[in-house]
């Protein structure tokens, strides 16, 4: 491979010339993590964190417990953190998350978390975190716990681990161009939470007729779910198999597609336009509700018109409102609110695994308004829905303009001035 002028191949890949490529035990002043023996759960003098609490990024201690002085006395003389330590998980799922330690207080750490501690004279921990959580970096990780049967980094593959080095004012810009982008994500993140946060109040407010949108008055009215819905079980075993599935054809719908917002598009499997015409009474139409009919029996989706002619399996079952009556999708915000979901649960049969049947499901009570006014309030929704959407969206972006932004500085294919 032809290396540009300028550039070298290294272990950790193609880097400056100026750069190196380090193992962390010789960047680290200091590799430690916390105690092996858990403390117990008594007091409120100090924090107790564990990996759970070492996120993607950033340190989350809502969850954190709290210990009393002499157990974390005894733990902070192993692993004494400091403020700008980076933090990273080495046992269990979160393994490879890493962030760094902004807390000022002191705080107890649990075996699953590491500490690396950079002479800030030389490296900076916040170019070194973004080394960490970078693709290359996760890899590196992830090529280190190889062949073991417990996802696990320990100290010593900590200090084997070997991460391109800039000269330290290189890692300082590097390390400030990332962390606005990570500002921004963060930003992002607690609009969308905000905004869910509205929209769960609004569902709460307005699908229950606790909060009326402008120029609509009158009683609601309860009715059983099968008087404003025909409700329909999906094909026998015996109509469908599995070695009737081809590899071109017309989808068909099963528990693992219904999506928290909405059917989602992928391992479909799909039957000949034979079998479609065969099973043509299990076709679904725009506005049509598919229930699982068993273990979480509480999953429903909206179909959109993506979905319209495609089928659905013997797994499910489908609400199909009478347009007359009551508007499709008011219905799915209702599905989907906390308290419906409660009451499908509560109502289901089955001691080894929840089970619905078309009977239990038509006898579940909805409370509703006239047709324009679950119009007006399903609109309402969308809209929260759309403006959702396109936040999340703008997040997504700006995480693909990270990813990319990442993959050119730290590795030094594109210098900052």
């Amino acid at each position: 491979m032809e290396v540009r002028p300028g550039y070298k191949q290294t272990e950790v890949g193609v880097i400056p010339e100026e750069w190196e490529a380090e193992l962390c035990g010789r960047l680290c002043a200091k590799i430690q993590d916390g105690t092996h023996f858990s403390p117990k759960i008594r007091g409120n003098d100090y924090l107790y964190l564990t990996s759970k609490n070492v996120r993607f990024g950033y340190l989350d201690v809502s969850t954190a417990d709290r210990i009393d002085a002499a157990q974390h006395e005894a733990i902070y003389k192993r692993c004494d953190v400091k403020y700008g330590d980076l933090l990273l998980t080495k046992d269990g799922a979160n393994t490879g998350n890493a962030a760094l330690n902004t807390l000022t207080e002191q705080f107890s750490l649990l075996s699953s978390v590491a500490l690396l501690r950079f002479d800030p004279n030389q490296y900076s921990a916040a170019y070194f975190l973004q080394q960490c959580l970078s693709a290359d970096g996760q890899q590196r990780m992830k090529d280190a716990m190889s062949g073991n049967a417990i996802t696990r980094l320990t100290l010593e593959k900590i200090r084997k681990l070997r991460f391109p080095v800039a000269p330290l004012p290189e890692q300082r810009a590097i390390a400030t161009a990332l962390s606005d982008v990570d500002g921004l994500l963060g930003g992002l993140d607690q609009l969308i939470t905000k905004k869910r946060d509205l929209k769960q109040a609004a569902m709460q407010q307005l699908l229950t007729g606790q909060t009326r949108l402008p120029g609509f008055r009158g009683e609601w009215e309860v009715k059983a779910l099968g008087e404003v819905a025909d409700v329909k079980t999906g094909p026998f075993g015996s109509s469908l198999h599995e070695s009737d599935y081809v590899r071109d054809g017309t989808p068909i719908i099963t528990v693992e597609h219904l999506g928290e917002f909405g059917v989602e598009h992928f391992n479909l499997p799909l039957v000949s336009d034979t079998d479609r015409q065969r099973l043509r009474a299990y076709s679904l139409e725009i506005g049509d509700i598919v229930f699982s009919r068993v273990g979480s029996v509480d999953r429903n989706a909206l179909i959109r018109p993506s979905e319209a002619g495609w089928l659905f399996s013997g797994r499910l079952l489908r609400v199909r409102p009478d347009k007359k009556k009551a508007f499709a999708q008011f219905l799915s915000y209702q599905f989907h609110g906390e308290a419906f979901k409660g009451l499908v649960r509560n109502v289901a049969v089955g001691q080894t695994m929840a089970c619905l049947n078309t009977q239990i499901l038509k006898g579940i009570l909805v409370a509703l308004p006239s047709v324009p006014e679950q119009t007006a309030i399903a609109q309402v929704l969308m809209e929260m829905d759309a403006e959702l959407a396109a936040l999340e969206r703008r997040r997504d972006k700006t995480c693909d303009l990270k990813q990319a932004m990442m993959q050119e500085l730290l590795t030094g294919k594109t210098r900052l001035a």
